[in-house]
C-alpha cells in the first residue's frame, strides 16, 4: 500500500460531483427491472469505482440474476479479481482478469465493452482498467451468444440478490450503453500528467441504457432518487438501503481521505470497517488504523463523531518512529493530549502531557469534535463540539500545540486496553448526518466551521494547498 502524498497539478477539466456509498452490512443496492427486451449480445458498461473493505467475499457490480444456473454478472471475486460471468442454463462462460483490485485509497475506471457477434472470440469481451485494456483468462461466450443483460428482468447494482454478493465502496459516473460496444476513450482520457481522467460522454444510451450521476437523495425511482437515469430515458433505478448520507462528495475527481482497510500490524487484522472506510470499530486491545492519504505542509482540518471508548491521532512519520499527537476519551473523562516519539511498532517512550482535560458524560455519549492541523507553523488545535482546547484559535495562530516538522496521516487507536472502540471520521464526506454543512470555501461538508485558510483532505485542495 502506498499513501497518496500531497502534491501535483488540480484538474481543470471534467468534473464528477457526486458518488454513492455502499455499505455491504446495509444490504445497500440499486435494482432496475427493464422494461423491454432489447440488444443481449452488444452492450458497454462503464463505471468509476472505489473500493473499500476486502473481506475475501465476492462483490457484485452490475448485473443479472434469476438463479444460480442463469446469470449474467460483473463482480470482483474473492480474490479480488474482476470476474464477468455468464451462466446460461448451466453453460457457463467466465473471464476473470489476472490483475487485482486492492487499492483502497484510489479510483478505479472500469469499462466493460460486450459485442458477442464478433468472430474472434477474444473481441467478444474487452476490458479496460484506468485507460489500458486488461489480459482476461476462461471461456469468452460463443459467437452470437444472448446474455441476459438487456433482458426483460431485474438488473442490480451492488447486491446480486437479497443480502449476496454485496458490493462495500463508492461508485461515481456510472453509464450503460444499450447496443452498442464502446471503448474506454468514449468516457475518459489521458491528462498532460499522464493520469487517466474522466470525460463527457456524448453519444446516445440505447433503449435500455442509462447513466446515473448520484447527484439527487430521493428514495424512490424517479428523478429526484439516488438511482435516478440521467440519459434521457427516465429508466431510474430504485434505491434499498441507502440514505442521503450515501451520496457523497468523493470522486475521481476529487478523491477524499478514508481510512485504511488494508493496513497491516498484529493488532489491526481484526478491525471492522464499514460506511465507506470512515467508520472503525477496533476489535482488539492496542489496535490502530490510519488513513489512505497523508501529508507533510499546508494546513489541513478533519472531524469525528465519536461512538464509543476511543483514541483519535495523527501521526508524523519521521526516520525510525512516529510522533503522535492525540485527542483521547476514557471511559468517564475526555481528554485531549499529546505523547511523544510513539514507534512504529506502537510501544510508547513518551510521557503524556494533559491539553485542556474536560468532563464527558459517559462513554457512550456522541460527540462531534474536531481537528485543525498547520504543518506550515507546526501547530495542532483540538475542539470538541465546537470549543477549542486551551483557547486555542487555529485561524489566528494563537494557542495551538506545538509539533514536530514532518508528513502526517490520521489515525485511530486504541491505548486503553479496551476492545470496544468506535468511531466516524469526516474528512468532508461523512457517513454521518451534520446539521449544518459547512465547507472548507469550496469543498467538504462538516459539522462545525473550517477554520479560516484550513481545508479539507482532498486531492483538490492537496494540489492546492499540499
Amino acid at each position: 500500500m502506498v499513501f497518496p502524498i500531497a502534491g501535483g497539478n488540480e484538474s481543470k477539466g471534467y468534473e464528477i460531483s457526486n458518488s454513492l456509498r455502499f455499505n455491504d452490512g446495509d444490504s445497500a443496492h440499486l435494482d432496475n427491472t427493464f422494461s423491454s427486451t432489447t440488444n443481449r449480445q452488444t452492450y458497454t458498461y462503464s463505471t468509476w469505482i472505489k473500493r473499500s473493505v476486502l473481506d475475501g467475499a465476492k462483490q457484485h457490480i452490475f448485473g443479472v440474476y434469476i438463479d444460480g444456473s442463469n446469470h449474467s454478472l460483473f463482480r470482483f471475486d474473492d480474490g479480488e479479481n474482476l470476474d464477468i460471468r455468464h451462466n446460461l442454463n448451466n453453460s457457463v462462460f467466465q473471464l476473470d482478469s489476472a490483475m487485482v483490485f486492492r487499492d483502497v485509497s484510489a479510483w478505479y475506471h472500469i469499462v466493460i465493452s460486450t459485442d458477442t457477434t464478433q468472430s474472434t472470440d477474444s473481441n467478444r469481451i474487452k476490458v479496460y482498467v484506468n485507460g489500458t485494456q486488461i489480459s482476461l483468462s476462461g471461456s469468452y461466450p460463443t459467437q452470437n451468444k444472448n446474455t441476459y443483460i438487456c433482458d426483460n428482468r431485474l438488473h442490480t447494482i451492488g447486491e446480486v440478490s437479497s443480502g449476496a454478493e454485496e458490493f462495500d465502496g463508492y461508485m461515481a459516473e456510472t453509464h450503460f450503453v444499450d447496443g452498442s460496444a464502446l471503448a474506454q476513450t468514449d468516457f475518459g482520457k489521458f491528462d498532460d500528467n499522464g493520469v487517466w481522467v474522466p470525460i463527457e460522454y456524448t453519444g446516445s444510451h440505447g433503449t435500455n441504457g442509462f447513466y446515473l450521476e448520484f447527484k439527487q437523495t430521493g428514495t424512490s425511482a424517479n428523478s429526484s432518487g439516488i438511482g435516478a437515469d440521467t440519459s434521457g430515458n427516465d429508466n431510474h433505478f430504485t434505491p434499498s438501503n441507502l440514505a442521503a448520507t450515501d451520496v457523497t462528495e468523493d470522486t475521481c475527481t476529487n478523491n477524499f481521505a478514508t481510512m485504511n482497510s488494508i493496513w497491516r500490524n498484529a493488532s489491526a487484522h481484526s478491525n471492522t470497517y464499514s460506511e465507506g472506510n470512515l467508520k472503525i470499530n477496533l476489535n482488539s486491545s492496542g489496535g490502530n488504523t490510519y488513513s489512505t492519504i497523508a501529508v507533510s505542509q499546508g494546513k489541513w482540518y478533519f472531524e469525528f463523531e465519536t461512538l464509543s471508548n476511543f483514541q483519535c491521532q495523527f501521526e508524523g512519520r519521521t526516520t525510525d518512529n512516529f510522533a503522535d499527537y492525540s485527542a483521547g476519551a476514557g471511559n468517564t473523562t475526555f481528554t485531549w493530549y499529546y505523547s511523544g516519539n510513539i514507534k512504529v511498532n506502537n510501544s510508547d517512550s513518551g510521557v503524556s502531557q494533559a491539553y485542556g482535560h474536560q468532563s464527558n458524560n459517559t462513554n457512550e455519549t456522541k460527540e462531534i469534535c474536531g481537528v485543525a492541523v498547520d504543518l506550515d507553523n507546526n501547530k495542532v488545535y483540538f475542539h470538541r463540539q465546537g470549543t477549542y482546547v486551551n483557547s486555542g484559535n487555529p485561524s489566528t495562530g494563537s494557542n495551538g500545540i506545538t509539533i514536530t516538522n514532518a508528513e502526517y496521516m490520521f489515525g485511530f487507536s486504541n491505548d486503553s486496553g479496551t476492545t470496544r472502540n468506535v468511531a466516524n471520521f469526516n474528512f468532508g464526506n461523512p457517513a454521518f448526518a451534520v446539521s449544518s454543512s459547512n465547507n472548507d470555501g469550496k469543498y467538504g461538508n462538516f459539522e462545525y466551521a473550517v477554520p479560516s485558510g484550513y481545508y479539507a483532505l482532498c486531492t483538490k485542495r492537496l494540489a492546492e494547498f499540499g
